[in-house]
């Protein structure tokens, strides 16, 4: 969708759909003042008859009798002043949903003039592109006959950003976050047999090119050489070759760059451990971590940010092959760690370890890891947070408050000492799991022993990358998270 912006008051402007906020207790926001005063008071009455009571995300479509909008789409936007950000975004959401149940091709849109408490106009503004497009988003492209379902091609936003430039940054910002979203979106919606690891090695080099990355993709002979035991073990049982995907986006000179490190597992059936068949078809989503990656590269790069940044993707497969690992075998990682695979299943820490090691040579001023890693994350924190380990209290701080910010939320889980006991081996330097308890925290235990380089932050997104049920598909997160981050990062450059 295109997105501009407009000083025109909202009852000035032609359009299919003009949305404007309602406040609970009979209040009209501004802009639906505006409309009310234009309509002789229709508003006023439609609400005063209780027709929409103003709660958050209701949606009432009204036809204009007079005004240069064909409709009016009224949006509840909760009591005056007390609209809180996880509110806003869904009630810009079911607007835009209903805007194209009535095939609006053309829609202008005044919510982003709406107080959001403790969020400054600009966010709203930003925050409305990015909820836009999620709620617009459809991944219909390999059905043979997709349902028609008209979206709107254009939409203008009224705002009180202030100066012109901040509502163009805002807009700017929003937009390229919705299309790394969407790319992401896409990537792991593909299902394994297309979206394999080569597949993603092609889509890096394709991003490269787009934005002017260096993209370096080592192929299994160079992963012997160097010494990536574990990532290969894991690619043992496959006849698809493991890829490790590397890209450099240069934006300040030579400063020290921040790494982000996704798993790249594009179908996982646990190897010799093998899942149950239930839901497995589920596990091409694990990948996220990979695709938002490659997603987080291209926003920073279209936002053209004074950083230095590196992705890097181990991927491969994890299937029951001839060859596959096996419980009980060893393996020798790039860090020169041994480790004990109890079980098969937990194979993404073991890509993750030899990536991580192999990070250390960017000299970074710290590294992001991103993974859809442990079941445990999802029964401790849902589908509301992901889960937050780090060996610094700084960089885990910096990422819990740009979650905040971006309304893409995280949360910190103890990383104790006390827990990397569990990782103990009789045979080996430690073994890949560590028991039923605290399965989320011994994973990034593991992880840490990769880490102690650099500062280092785990996310474990098994519950956020993805939905599972009727709304089954991808959900684009932590990218706002991450965006947030490294454009904090980029202001302090």
């Amino acid at each position: 969708m295109e997105y501009a912006l407009t000083d025109k008051t909202p009852d000035q402007l032609a359009t299919e759909c003009l949305i404007v906020g309602i406040h609970e207790n009979s209040g009209l926001s501004e802009a639906a003042a505006a409309v009310d005063r234009a309509l002789g008071g229709a508003i006023s009455a439609i609400v005063q008859r209780g027709d929409i009571e103003g709660k958050p995300g209701q949606t009432l479509p009204l036809v204009s009798t007079s005004g240069k909008a064909e409709r009016v789409l009224l949006v509840g936007m909760g009591a005056a002043g007390e609209l809180k950000p996880a509110q806003y975004k869904e009630a810009v959401a079911r607007a835009a949903q209903a805007a194209a149940d009535l095939r609006a091709a053309t829609v202008a849109n005044f919510l982003p003039s709406v107080p959001v408490k403790d969020r400054s106009p600009a966010w709203a503004l930003e925050q409305a592109v990015v909820a836009t497009e999620d709620a617009l988003y459809r991944f219909d492209r390999l059905k043979t006959r997709a349902p028609a379902r008209p979206v709107p091609q254009s939409c203008i936003f009224g705002t009180p950003v202030g100066p012109e430039a901040a509502a163009r940054e805002a807009l700017a910002a929003g937009s390229a976050i919705a299309r790394a979203v969407s790319f992401a979106k896409d990537l792991a919606n593909l299902p394994g047999n297309m979206c394999t690891p080569s597949y993603l090695a092609e889509q890096a080099q394709g991003l490269g090119t787009r934005a002017g990355l260096k993209v370096s993709v080592l192929e299994k002979t160079d992963m012997e050489t160097l010494g990536m035991g574990a990532l290969l073990a894991v690619a043992r049982g496959t006849h698809e070759p493991a890829k490790l995907i590397v890209l450099e986006y240069h934006g300040n000179g030579t400063s020290a760059p921040i790494a982000l490190v996704g798993k790249g597992v594009t179908f996982d059936a646990g190897g010799i451990s093998l899942k149950p068949p239930a839901n497995m078809d589920e596990m091409k989503f694990d990948m996220c971590g990979a695709a938002t990656v490659l997603a987080t590269v291209q926003a920073a790069a279209e936002l053209t940010l004074p950083i230095n940044l590196i992705g890097i993707v181990p991927a491969t497969e994890n299937l029951p092959g001839g060859s596959a690992i096996k419980p009980g075998d060893i393996v020798t990682s790039l860090s020169g760690q041994t480790i004990e695979i109890l079980n098969t299943d937990a194979e993404g820490r073991l890509i993750l370890c030899d990536a991580l090691s192999y990070a250390e040579r960017f000299k970074p001023a710290a590294v992001i890891d991103i993974a859809t890693l442990t079941g445990a994350c999802v029964i401790a924190l849902g589908a509301q947070a992901g889960g937050l380990m780090s060996n610094d209290e700084a960089l885990a701080h910096e990422l819990e408050q740009a979650g905040q910010e971006a309304a893409d939320r995280i949360w910190p889980l103890p990383l104790w000492e006390e827990y990397q006991k569990q990782l103990d081996s009789n045979f080996a330097d430690m073994a890949n799991i560590g028991g039923r308890e605290a399965g989320t925290i011994t994973a990034a235990c593991f992880l840490s022993r990769f880490t102690e380089a650099y500062p280092w932050a785990h996310l474990d997104i098994a519950g956020i990358a993805y939905k599972s049920g009727k709304e089954k598909g991808a959900t684009g997160r932590p990218i706002p998270l991450l965006v947030e981050f490294l454009r904090r990062r980029a202001r302090l450059s």
